[in-house]
């Protein structure tokens, strides 16, 4: 294969021995395939019935979910098509945080099904061309289907946040909806207004997680909570009122950055230089002490003197503390990171109600709580065990991801597969006015997006087939443009009496990602994959630039 004849009787090395090659149709063909396979895999983890997957690592660590991302990640693929396909599932969760799955099956759909247009004798260059003006018409579909929702419609927003914990094994429907209230609290508390437009930063919505307890033992931190414990047994355990000093300076006597040798002869100079570290280290401690500080939180270590002599003035001390938390302690307290003693002032200090140091499943833990107004908040996420906490930490990710999503575009659909019918229904209208080659490729991308609802049909014992033609003749009507696939009745209904709804934006994403990611994959017709060539013992061996 590394083989190219370019004239009789000459044969010239390009590529490495070992190797590979495939090319045109057979590499569109593996290349679908692989692309379909990734998709299937994820497939039956769709909706409020959708399975779980178990996948054991290499280590024997076990993950037990049904989110798209996770499984995907876990999978640990190897083939450069199964990677793109995983790369949709990170976008996705990064952007919006859900519709992971959604993406990948519409992406598996759309390969599929250009696939069969390649085997009629249609151009990659012209299915491409049809998915780009189908994604572009489904986006427009989707806008003009969307209904306005705000940060203070609470209602919406949790109809929305119990739709993406649906499908998530994490305990009854009461379980949800608290973990759904949680969520709306953290993100209300974090939402930054300026003017019209809100700004919801994840990162400062902290999730913390211990196993013990049950996930109702879940609870939302006005604050931070870190877990460290507090550096010394002579420290006070519980501040009120506290005020909160963050420094990022070691409290410790520091090595000169040169090399440098101090010379001590008698055991006096060594009482001496013994005694000037102390005065050193006091000092440093009188200079926290003269700021009105009484906790404090250091991202690099403290001396064990420095330690004594903090605990004598009845300063709480932390030590070692991540810059991630530094950060989010800032937010939440109000307090500024100081990187020298000199500068420290009153005016630098943050506010908490209360600092506390509590023993949670065997380890020590300093909670942060009752702050003013903070920018930075946590939920400590308990469960019965650490694959009960992991996924419940999962699923709180892609709540907030909706969430999130719903409130910054302020935009919502119909869900159970209502605008998908919707969609494909539109890109059929539309496929008529285009005409030529383009309107097979969208016709076969409006097959594609109906998967959504007749997988939510599969997924609870449903025919798919029968479900989507209910679906569409519904749909033909004014008044049925609500009806969606309802998996607790085996049967279709009005998604909008049964709060079945998603942000705009997470629908519009999966169209995005799916398109784009089928796109790339048919545009490849040549496949090499080079291994390095064994290194040779015989240096007269050949150099692999000649036969």
């Amino acid at each position: 294969m590394a083989e190219n004849q370019l004239g009789a009787g000459q044969q010239y090395l390009i590529l490495p021995e070992g190797a590979t090659r495939i090319l045109g149709r057979e590499a569109q063909r593996a290349n679908i395939a692989v692309g379909y396979a990734v998709a299937s895999a994820v497939k039956t983890t769709l909706g409020p019935k959708g399975m779980d997957k178990m996948l054991v690592s290499e280590l024997g660590d076990i993950v037990i979910t049904n989110d798209g991302a996770t499984i995907l990640e876990e999978m640990n693929v190897e083939h450069p098509v199964a990677k793109i396909m995983v790369d949709i599932a990170k976008t996705q969760d990064k952007e919006v945080g859900d519709g992971t799955t959604s993406a990948v099956i519409i992406a598996g759909e759309l390969l599929k099904a250009a696939g069969n247009l390649i085997e009629q004798g249609i151009h990659p260059t012209t299915i491409i061309k049809g998915y780009k003006m189908a994604a572009e018409k489904a986006r427009e579909i989707l806008r003009d289907k969307s209904f306005n929702v705000s940060i203070d419609d609470e209602d919406k927003l949790e109809k929305i946040a119990m739709i993406a914990l649906g499908s998530k094994n994490i305990g009854g429907e009461d379980t949800k909806r608290y973990l759904s209230k949680l969520a709306i609290q953290a993100i209300k508390q974090v939402a930054v207004k300026d003017g019209n437009k809100i700004t919801i930063d994840h990162d400062f919505i902290k999730l913390e997680k211990k196993e013990g307890g049950s996930i109702e033992d879940t609870e939302f931190i006005n604050g931070v909570l870190i877990d460290k414990e507090v550096a010394h047994p002579g420290m006070p355990k519980s501040i009120k009122n506290a005020k909160i000093a963050l420094l990022d300076v070691a409290l410790e006597i520091e090595k000169t950055e040169t090399d440098a040798r101090i010379e001590i002869t008698s055991p006096e100079q060594m009482q001496a230089f013994l005694a000037q570290e102390e005065k050193m280290l006091k000092e440093m401690v009188d200079k926290i002490a003269a700021s009105k500080a009484n906790v404090i939180f250091v991202q690099k270590g403290i001396d064990d003197v420095a330690q004594h002599y903090l605990a004598k003035a009845g300063i709480m001390a932390v030590r070692r503390v991540k810059k991630s938390d530094m950060e989010k302690l800032a937010k939440a307290t109000g307090a500024n990171m100081v990187t020298s003693l000199d500068d420290l002032s009153q005016n630098d200090l943050g506010f908490a109600g209360l600092v506390e140091e509590r023993k949670i499943a065997g380890e020590q833990m300093v909670f942060v709580e009752k702050c003013k107004d903070p920018k930075s908040v946590t939920i400590f996420i308990r469960g019965s065990t650490q694959q009960v906490v992991n996924e419940v930490e999962r699923s709180l990710n892609d709540v907030i991801g909706a969430i999130s999503s719903a409130i910054e575009v302020g935009k919502y659909v119909i869900g159970g597969g209502s605008i998908e019918v919707d969609i494909a229904n539109g890109l059929r209208a539309y496929s008529s006015d285009v005409g030529g080659r383009e309107q097979l490729a969208i016709q076969a991308f409006a097959d594609a997006v109906e998967i959504i609802p007749k997988t939510l049909a599969e997924s609870a014992g449903m025919d798919p087939i029968d479900t989507l033609v209910q679906l569409r003749s519904k749909h033909k009507g004014s008044e049925g443009r609500v009806y969606g696939v309802d998996v607790y009745k085996n049967t279709i209904g009005d998604m909008e009496k049964l709060g079945v709804i998603e942000p705009l934006k997470v629908k519009e994403q999966a169209i995005t990602s799916a398109s784009e990611a089928s796109e790339i994959i048919l545009r490849i017709d040549d496949m090499i994959s080079s291994k390095s060539k064994p290194s040779s013992p015989n240096p007269s061996e050949g150099s692999g630039m000649e036969d």
